[in-house]
């Protein structure tokens, strides 16, 4: 059984579009508050014109934004300039960690020049803003994104995409009607590891590849939370938009990101698809791309017999690989068998079997897949700049999402579901094909 052979676009020395780089129009009152934050010394060669920034706005304030936001302070040619949540508590919070980062950066006893919103689409009239970092709940990423794409901003969507698989299909669409760049945050497409492992898997060095296993946690769960008082500084009826009213508990939402845990909110079927989505976004992304499968996905899903079970899930792909969703004792990772041999793959061990094949030096003639120059944030702004796609783009990261919501159905329902990739659509199943979408709440 072989890999599927890869795309174009996976190679190094894919075509880019030949358009001039995108000039950003700026009112006078944002230019000359970009100007005076530069300073002095990066003024001559390397200076970088405030018209040639990408000014960004941050929509979702919580504990993942910490990291983000400072990814995103380190590239001289991006600025985040806005910020929006619904609570007041974060959108201070953000607002004072920012620009006290970037007052250190620039060499200046102060800086105030980032907006907080309350409402996400007044962030996004801002004509000022060219491209949006959401990092809110499962259950608005979709909303949000398309939002933003019909109002003309770039978009880099954490993972997982999409809560559902219909959500998925119509952020492609209006990526594609809009020409937007869209950068799913599955950061490790640009860690050199992964790349390696996956470019071992399709130019053969494994053999023919058998069979995966992808080791994450578990499926949702319904929401079963105790109702906790109301924090008087967030609008709770936003936070759960589309998703149904839920009882407010601090576990899925504190007042402040000053905690020892994360909101636990993306085990919940209302509002998250379980660690199953969670971290097999990241874990089946790369199974994926090292199977050359991003335009695809299994098309068969048989849960374990065991319908109160939370591994077992085994999945086909048209070219008959198995991949298993089990536990192998080593973490949230990945393990492929080959003819040749195996390989194990994670944040934390990258380990073959025989181990020589870990030194392997690829061929001329070997795929290359996409490296980034940087990484994952730098690889976005360098893709809107250029109106190229970036390493993780919005079908890509559809797809990778895709598997981990028909994994949450298939464990739901507890019978075997035949999924056509091409049409989007289960055969001849009424129930699995009603649960590609939701009925979103009026709020």
């Amino acid at each position: 059984m072989k890999t599927q052979k890869p795309n174009t676009r996976d190679t190094q020395e894919r075509k880019e579009t030949s358009l001039s780089r995108r000039k950003f129009i700026r009112n006078s009152s944002v230019a000359l508050g970009a100007i005076s934050i530069i300073p002095r010394h990066v003024l001559g060669r390397g200076f970088i014109a405030p018209s040639d920034k990408v000014n960004l706005g941050f929509i979702g304030l919580g504990k993942q934004s910490r990291g983000l936001s400072s990814r995103f302070v380190e590239h001289t040619n991006a600025q985040i300039i806005a910020c929006c949540d619904v609570w007041s508590t974060k959108n201070a919070w953000f607002k004072q960690q920012v620009e006290k980062v970037y007052a250190e950066h620039r060499n200046q006893s102060n800086y105030n020049s980032v907006n907080t919103y309350l409402e996400y689409k007044e962030l996004l009239d801002q004509s000022e803003i060219d491209a949006v970092v959401i990092a809110t709940p499962d259950h608005w990423h979709a909303l949000q994104s398309i939002d933003a794409m019909k109002s003309g901003k770039d978009v880099f969507c954490e993972k997982p995409l999409t809560h559902t698989l219909k959500e998925g299909s119509e952020m492609v669409k209006w990526a594609n009607k809009t020409g937007k760049i869209v950068q799913t945050g599955s950061m490790q497409r640009s860690w050199d590891n992964f790349r390696k492992a996956c470019e071992l898997v399709r130019n053969g060095y494994l053999g023919e590849i058998q069979k995966v296993l992808v080791n994450v946690g578990d499926p949702a769960r319904p929401y079963d939370l105790a109702a906790e008082t109301l924090p008087p500084e967030v609008n709770w009826n936003n936070w759960c938009g589309p998703a149904p009213l839920l009882a407010y508990n601090h576990r899925i939402s504190p007042s402040n990101n000053d905690v020892d845990f994360w909101p636990n909110w993306r085990y919940y079927e209302e509002i998250g698809g379980g660690i199953l989505c969670d971290w097999g976004a990241h874990m089946f992304d790369i199974v994926q791309w090292a199977l050359g499968m991003d335009s695809t996905g299994p098309v068969k899903y048989i849960p374990p017999a065991d319908k109160n079970a939370v591994r077992g899930l085994k999945m086909y792909y048209a070219n008959g690989i198995e991949v298993i969703h089990e536990d192998f004792e080593r973490g949230w990772g990945v393990r492929f068998f080959g003819s040749e041999g195996q390989m194990d793959i994670s944040r934390n061990y990258f380990e073959t079997n025989p181990a020589e094949i870990l030194t392997v030096e690829l061929k001329d003639s070997d795929t290359r897949l996409y490296k980034v120059k940087k990484d994952h944030y730098q690889d976005w702004i360098d893709a809107i700049k250029n109106r190229t796609q970036p390493v993780c783009g919005v079908e890509t990261g559809h797809r990778s999402a895709s598997i981990c919501n028909i994994a949450n159905i298939a464990y739901e329902l507890g019978e075997t579901l035949n999924w056509d990739p091409e049409k989007e659509k289960f055969e001849k199943n009424k129930s699995a094909n009603k649960m590609r979408k939701k009925k979103y709440r009026k709020f």
